[in-house]
């Protein structure tokens, strides 16, 4: 379309047509600006093309058929392909096909293009490995209800499973959000209560679900008590507690003998930010960090097996020593 064919539907000024006509092309030329920094798309063409010369000319202009407001740029076409690589074999079954969903959608707005640019052609030099534990089915209504209760801060109803009982039990939670550890998600939040002038009183309340147990939820049209959003029951603030995951206390002073070679890893992944690492001899490593004290840092000790010792606390030590031993029975007695 032409300047002057636009502002039929654009000026309604007879006296004023000229100033009007010039405030519609200096908007064209604005939102042609707004589509270049935002959505990085030449999405509105102009013939002759943007810069040249115009003068004496009809310019004629038009939006290009593949756009659309949803357009997506080359960094977050990017960010979903990597998320789709990275995520392949860990997060769960339905999560990780609203990422396939969201990437058929982009394969309709030029992917084409995408994969021939510098940061497309990244992905054909990525693969992720499964993980040895696929994560587990979640259920997309249930999903769905945990959703809408978080964020219309609303009860929500539950059917739970717990492990090692056959019946369901009915309960109602008041969420608060999900926990992702490894390729489990949880659903926190607490047990609706009354309020209390004792923060510690209330954090009694509080309970993690496995969300692969919870078979139904619905969300109850009853408001989360006002307690619940409280600063001190933030997930953060939750986190720091050790309330997010199994713990026997909130932080401890761990001091590990690690055997030199699989110390190595410590140097790239440090268990803290206060992580010290010591030569002992040309055997052994001390490393000394402050930890949470979490069911995931015995397993992961039990898992160096014979390349780190706990030297302190001893209280660790000794459940670390324990489920060794039993380790080892069970192959002694199958010897």
């Amino acid at each position: 379309m032409s300047l002057t064919e636009i502002m039929v539907g654009y000026g309604d000024d007879s006296d004023n047509f000229a100033n009007e006509r010039k405030k519609l092309e200096n908007d064209l030329i604005a939102l042609n600006q707004i589509f270049n920094d935002i959505f990085y798309s030449d999405a509105l063409v102009r013939v002759p093309a943007w810069g040249q010369n115009i003068s004496g000319k009809t310019a004629r202009f038009y939006i290009e058929p593949s756009f659309s407001i949803d357009i997506i740029n080359e960094q977050t076409v990017f960010f979903w392909e990597m998320l789709d690589k990275y995520t392949a074999n860990y997060l769960p079954v339905s999560f990780k096909q609203n990422i396939t969903d969201k990437l058929t959608q982009l394969g309709r707005h030029n992917k084409d293009g995408f994969h021939q640019s510098k940061l497309g052609q990244w992905q054909d030099y990525l693969i992720t490995l499964p993980s040895i534990v696929q994560a587990p089915t979640l259920k997309n209504d249930v999903m769905a209800s945990i959703h809408q209760a978080l964020l219309q801060n609303r009860q929500l109803e539950i059917s739970y499973q717990n492990k090692w009982e056959e019946k369901l039990i009915q309960r109602v939670v008041c969420p608060k959000g999900l926990i992702f550890i490894d390729n489990m998600v949880y659903l926190t939040g607490f047990n609706p209560t009354d309020d209390h002038i004792d923060d510690k009183v209330l954090l009694k309340a509080h309970r993690n679900f496995a969300v692969s147990r919870i078979t139904e939820a619905a969300v109850i049209d009853k408001p989360a008590p006002d307690w619940v959003g409280r600063d001190i029951f933030s997930l953060e603030c939750l986190n720091k507690l050790g309330k997010l995951e199994p713990t026997d206390s909130v932080q401890i002073k761990l001091v590990l003998k690690v055997q030199k070679y699989a110390c190595q890893h410590l140097y790239e992944r440090p268990l803290s930010q206060d992580q010290q690492i010591t030569v002992i001899d040309s055997t052994w490593n001390q490393v000394s960090a402050t930890v949470a004290n979490t069911l995931r840092l015995q397993d992961w000790l039990v898992s160096m097996s014979q390349l780190a010792v706990v030297v302190e606390p001893n209280e660790l030590k000794t459940i670390i020593l324990e489920r060794l031993k039993s380790a080892l029975a069970l192959y002694e007695d199958q010897a």
